[in-house]
């Protein structure tokens, strides 16, 4: 495909730059080399048929557009999808049931690949990919998983079955998200078997929540009950006997000791019972022999085939039949792998005693020829290095063994190459926003440094695994390591001079952009960017703020404020660097992507603790990225309250997994449980959850954290316990959306509410309530108001505010909820030409968001929540972009630096000036099909 020019390239849409004929294109650029540079900009961008606006009428039952209502009304209507928002737009799914693949018994390629997600920030268990030519396995499917995948163009539409070592959020975080994924995939879906012990049912429950098409969850349990009193197995189960692999499964129960020299299981949750997998290749036939056959009568043709196949055939010239072993040679054991999953110390003693297992020990009498060639340790490093396991790992004789749990070396190598990469570019050019990522200077915690001096040595015919690194099964001759796929090892100073090298004017950014902060610019001075680079192919460009679409809402929002004409509010002005910061964990939606997360946003309120408003996949992940392995667990246990928006996976799958984390690091410690506000569907999923790990935690309805509900509550004049009442929203009684809130709220929990009170006293809030906002049902924003200081003259300094949209529509009650907001965080999922598709959605564009905040007061404004059509920057207008600013990953925005943020964004353009939109494509093509 011919590249596009720089100018042309940056405003097309992303569908629209691939749907452009090549000669199209060429004129294009031929147009805008021959205009002068001054007009090359304006004629150009003003005659790009392309950028096309999609101005359909409006759809019945999508959208409130058409004839204009009454005047009393204007406020309340807004365009959007009100079946979507009522939770009845789901068309009807096929039944997504599983392919079935015509299998080759006799596979020329087969091997075990080490698929490392986690490794670097140690918050998962690896993955292990098992690889035939016509089936593919996996175990385990933490987080991180898919952008894993995507980065390294492994696609899991591929995957056939998916095995878990541990039911619990460490080995299958990234579950939900990759379920729902393949069932987006093609017209019908997809779906894949997945397979664990019973505790498989507890998840499988607990996904349900958010998961309604059962057809998605193909899970098939294995296993008696496992609860806290049921006998140990001392037995294996084969779970899958095909003419390719025998899977079996052994379980490995901890055994805990209360002091007095008896087990103890009070604290057994179903997800401690770890699996260890034996996956046993068919045996290799030995080599046929022509002259044998000949000799005891048969003629070449059909027959010899039989042979080969292992049936026996009657001979042509005698009577008498000729078995397989008359004319093969002696057959080879097929390879065997084993995946032993030991988490705790507390688990040895079972491994060590599975008899299974005792027919692979080289002394045993029972091996008679069964030898593993592989063991993969998906055990942590305290675990895998201690004496008594390297003693065990010796029995298996002259075997290799791959140790793939958390190891020091790792956690200094990013998985995520291409997310580094852009984070470190952002670190150069910004280091104030951008700071330099956890583990680049990770320190490995004491109880790992302490445990690798027990051992000094790894145990012979131990390596450590490496991302792709692979041992070959088949061909037989290949039998052993590849080290090919690794990827090569890269550092910070690596990024940054190849940055450098292909961008030489991105040298003086750095500088300029530091003035900035030397110079405490005012935030009423507008600056623009200097520098020849800066002055040519601008990537923002500006637009009229003329509403050509005559829909209701913009005409609702055209009341703007002065452009950036505000003054820096007190809070702003005055702020300490310890006062708030916002940590963006995660800028994408939907489903993670290559330099994108999915959506989650850190508070920190430093000495008072921390606020994560969402939690998709990975977010703890990102939060290790960000602050490094141990730093990042202090956040967890600083953590006061989690909000979600509502109950889509993209914002709470890696719930789970932070509060798991939270539990176990505070384990002996006295606290209180983790107080969690959400829409009600997602009570059902963390109670259902919590069966199979110890999450902690007290949940809060978010309809019971509604202003007038909370400001009620805080003056201590709510006695009334009722479910909170909605006249004064869209949604109350006699509108049109009350049947969007018709379902009643979960019964209100006082001791819930009181310990929401003592939230907000600890982390310093005078209030936090949720704003029912367009998306679907039981869908929220959120304020945050800080409490009022005193400043160091005495002067009393009204406390921040920060409002965060969730997804949404632009609607008159968030743009209440906003006003005089100090920061307005708001989705921004669609470029603006896109507009009937964010409608659909109930979505926002990006000059919807943008007009949100300007017509709110908001003093700045942060777009989040792209598309992964746009998986590195996305396409923005210049509408009022004085006071905004675009989100990226691992981004931190302190208090104290709102003033110069939007400063800023038009320099952090050179970073992105030469990127092709034909990669970008490529990536998004890519993601969709995993």
């Amino acid at each position: 495909m011919p590249q596009v020019a720089a100018p042309l390239r940056l405003l097309l849409p992303l569908s629209q730059t691939l749907a452009a004929p090549a000669p199209l294109l060429h004129h294009s650029r031929r147009l805008l080399s021959s205009c002068p540079a001054s007009l090359s900009r304006a004629a150009g961008l003003r005659a790009l048929a392309y950028r096309r606006r999609r101005h359909t009428e409006p759809r019945r039952g999508t959208s409130t557009l058409g004839k204009a209502p009454a005047k009393e009304e204007m406020d309340k209507e807004v365009a959007f999808n009100r079946k979507r928002a009522e939770g009845k737009d789901g068309g009807k799914r096929g039944s997504m049931e599983l392919k079935t693949r015509r299998l080759n018994p006799v596979n020329t390629t087969c091997y075990v690949q080490i698929l490392g997600t986690g490794m670097d920030t140690q918050d998962t268990s690896p993955s292990i990919l098992l690889f035939f030519d016509k089936q593919r396995f996996i175990f385990n499917a933490g987080e991180g998983l898919q952008r894993f995948c995507t980065e390294h163009k492994i696609k899991l539409s591929k995957i056939d079955h998916i095995f878990l070592t541990r039911v619990c959020s460490e080995t299958a975080g990234g579950l939900p998200g990759l379920v729902l994924t393949l069932a987006g995939i093609g017209d019908e879906g997809m779906s894949v078997n997945i397979w664990g012990p019973s505790d498989l049912d507890f998840l499988a429950g607990a996904m349900r929540s958010f998961i309604p098409n059962r057809a998605m969850l193909h899970t098939h349990s294995f296993g008696a009950d496992r609860n806290a009193s049921s006998p140990q197995s001392t037995d294996s189960v084969i779970v899958l006997d095909d003419e390719v692999v025998r899977v079996s499964a052994m379980f490995v129960k901890p055994k805990y000791n209360n002091g007095t020299g008896s087990s103890n299981d009070s604290d057994m949750k179903p997800g401690d019972t770890a699996i260890v997998y034996a996956c046993e290749l068919p045996e290799i036939k030995g080599k046929f022999d022509p002259s044998k056959a000949a000799a005891l009568g048969l003629r070449p043709g059909p027959k010899y085939r039989e042979l080969q196949l292992g049936n026996s055939v009657q001979s042509d010239q005698f009577d008498e039949m000729v078995h397989p072993s008359d004319v093969l040679g002696p057959s080879i054991p097929g390879p065997t792998v084993l995946l032993v999953d030991c988490p705790t110390q507390y688990h040895m003693p079972e491994l060590f005693s599975l008899h299974p297992l005792s027919c692979f020990y080289e002394d045993s009498p029972e091996q008679s020829g069964k030898k593993v060639n592989c063991i993969i340790h998906l055990g942590p490093s305290p675990v895998t290095r201690s004496v008594d396991y390297q003693n065990w790992m010796k029995k298996f004789g002259a075997t290799q063994h791959i140790m793939a749990g958390h190891e020091i070396k790792n956690m200094e190598i990013p998985i995520l190459k291409g997310s580094a990469r852009i984070s470190s570019h952002l670190n150069f050019v910004c280091p104030q926003l951008f700071p330099s990522s956890g583990f680049w200077s990770e320190q490995p915690s004491n109880d790992v440094m302490e445990n690798d001096k027990s051992v000094s040595s790894e145990a012979c015919g131990s390596v450590s695994a490496q991302n792709l690194l692979k041992f070959h099964l088949r061909p037989y001759a290949q039998l052993g390591l590849d080290r090919t796929s690794i990827p090569n090892l890269f550092t910070y100073k690596d990024f940054v001079e190849e940055l450098v090298s292909e961008i030489p004017a991105i040298r003086e950014v750095p500088e300029q952009v530091c003035k900035f902060w030397q110079n405490n610019v005012n935030d009423n001075n507008i600056l623009t960017p200097t520098g020849n680079h800066m002055g040519e192919e601008q990537w923002i460009n500006k637009k009229s703020d003329k509403v050509d679409d005559g829909t209701l809402f913009q005409e609702i929002v055209l009341r703007k404020h002065p452009r950036d004409n505000q003054e820096i509010p007190c809070c702003v002005e005055d702020a300490t660097r310890e006062d708030m910061e916002i940590t963006f964990l995660g800028t994408g939606s939907s489903q993670p992507s290559k330099y994108r997360n999915v959506s989650s946003i850190y508070i920190n309120l430093f000495e008072r603790g921390g606020i994560l408003l969402d939690c998709g996949e990975g977010t703890l992940g990102q939060l290790k990225r960000r602050f490094g392995v141990n730093d990042a667990d202090e956040a967890v246990k600083g953590l006061r309250c989690i909000w979600i928006s509502h109950i889509h996976a993209d914002h709470h799958t890696g719930l789970a997994r932070i509060l798991a984390l939270r539990s176990k690091l505070l384990k002996g410690v006295p606290h209180k449980p983790l107080l969690v506000i959400g829409p009600r569907p997602l009570e059902r999923f963390l109670n259902a959850y919590s069966t199979l790990e110890h999450l902690d935690m007290q949940f809060l309805d978010c309809r019971h954290t509604l202003k007038s509900s909370v400001e009620a509550f805080l003056s201590e004049n709510d006695t009334d316990p009722a479910t909170p009442q909605l006249e004064t929203t869209m949604f109350a009684p006699g509108t049109r959306m009350e049947n969007y809130n018709r379902k009643p709220a979960s019964p209100r929990d006082t001791t819930a509410l009181a310990n929401f009170k003592e939230v907000l006293q600890e982390s310093g809030l005078e209030i936090l309530y949720s704003v029912p906002v367009l998306h679907c049902p039981q869908a929220f924003g959120v304020v945050l108001k800080a409490m009022e200081k005193a400043n160091s003259t005495g002067k009393v300094i009204p406390g921040w505010k920060v409002v965060y949209s969730g997804d949404t529509r632009p609607c008159p009650g968030l743009i209440d909820a906003s006003r005089d907001a100090t920061v307005l965080i708001h989705e921004a999922t669609f470029e603006d030409s896109m507009k009937d598709e964010a409608i659909a959605r109930n979505h926002s564009t990006t000059k919807e968001a943008i007009e949100v905040g300007t017509s709110a007061g908001a003093y700045r404004i942060i777009l989040t929540h792209f598309s992964q059509r746009y998986p590195k920057i996305p396409v923005i207008d210049e509408v009022d972009m004085e006071k905004t600013c675009i989100a990226f990953d691992l981004m931190s925005v302190n208090l104290a630096d709102l003033p110069v943020v939007p400063k800023v964004l038009p320099h952090l353009k050179v970073l992105f000036k030469d990127e092709l939109v034909v990669d970008e494509a490529e990536e998004v093509q890519e993601a969709a099909v995993y």
